[in-house]
């Protein structure tokens, strides 16, 4: 039980992460969004991944000859789909507005990231035919009912402060939030191909708390090269950007712009780090789940985060009220997910 706790309280830790990574990309300044995608993206897609490997293994050369062909790719392309997913996201922001945006496009990737890997092993039969599975199933569930109260939340903030979107349209942004929920859940399906490289992390005697870690610059590389690909056709296609306008600042200007925008991006790498150290503590017939604490640990954490940086100010108490019941049905489906694994 206390290994499941302690599960649970890394993929809290990664949330966290990625619900306060965007916090020092928002003070970049004088920087288009694309080139401070970009460098952030650097950090967290291809520095920091290859970095981490690079403690870990000595030989990359042996290490990766062991992983067939159809399970690199797998990888891969599973994360080029998170990749576009993540390209899609500012869409849906677009037409829905923050709050909507991110809630029924979280939703759609914790249902898709959560259940479609043990639906594609044939395992859903066995978890719905035992208590524990159900229980377990239930906290899914639970999460959702979660998400969408916060999202309900953070849709009042938005009309008490006047800042819905303008552009605000329903079908267009429903259809946008699906697909890029769909597409986000690549990652989740890229951690399922990468059981060969955790397997070969075990049998190389590396620590099961960094076993998947290898397996990161594979996946994150297929996402970097579509989201890299995004911003540089925009920088050098958009007439009102300018990557050249961007690096013109004085020095010290680079230098903050630069260092905020690492910070985000190593922030946005510690959540799948902190997400290999949840997984490795959570049963092996009920991995599944993990990716379903990590997606309702975001949306628990990004509420607790606009609370500390008083982003809830002036909305008055209903709202406020009805992100704390939010947040607590998400604490409550944690705490059914572990009964479930107990």
């Amino acid at each position: 039980m206390s290994a499941i706790a302690s599960g649970i309280g890394w993929h809290l830790v990664g949330a966290a992460s990625a619900a306060s990574f965007y916090a020092p990309l928002s003070k970049v300044k004088k920087w288009s969004w694309e080139t401070t995608w970009a460098l952030a993206g650097l950090f967290s897609w291809i520095l920091l991944p290859w970095f981490v490997t690079s403690l870990l293994i000595e030989d990359f050369t042996s290490f990766y000859s062991v992983v067939d062909s159809k399970a690199f790719w797998g990888m891969f392309l599973f994360g080029a789909m998170w990749g576009v997913g993540n390209v899609n996201y500012g869409l849906t922001m677009r037409y829905l507005g923050m709050s909507l945006g991110i809630g029924i496009a979280i939703g759609v990737t914790l249902v898709v990231g959560t259940l479609m890997p043990p639906i594609l092993r044939g395992e859903f039969g066995t978890l719905i035919g035992t208590s524990s599975g159900q229980i377990t199933l239930l906290g899914v569930i639970v999460a959702l009912v979660g998400i969408g109260i916060v999202t309900w939340a953070g849709h009042q903030k938005e009309q008490s402060l006047g800042t819905a979107t303008k552009e605000f349209n329903l079908r267009k942004g429903l259809g946008l939030a699906v697909m890029c929920g769909i597409f986000s859940s690549g990652f989740a399906f890229g951690l399922e191909a990468a059981a060969p490289i955790k397997q070969a992390s075990l049998a190389l005697g590396i620590d099961p708390l960094y076993a998947m870690l290898p397996s990161y610059g594979i996946i994150m590389g297929g996402g970097a090269i579509v989201n890299m690909a995004f911003c540089f056709i925009r920088l050098a296609t958009r007439p009102e950007l300018s990557l050249r306008k961007d690096l013109a600042q004085p020095l010290p200007s680079l230098l903050i712009n630069g260092l905020l925008a690492a910070t985000g991006g190593i922030m946005w790498y510690l959540q799948f780090f902190f997400y290999a150290w949840g997984e490795a503590s959570i049963p092996e017939h009920l991995s599944f789940v993990n990716w379903m604490l990590h997606m309702s640990g975001y949306v628990l954490c990004g509420g607790i985060v606009g609370l500390l940086m008083a982003e809830w100010k002036g909305v008055g108490t209903r709202p406020v009220r009805i992100l704390c019941i939010g947040m607590l049905v998400i604490v409550g489906a944690a705490n059914l997910v572990g009964m479930g694994m107990a």
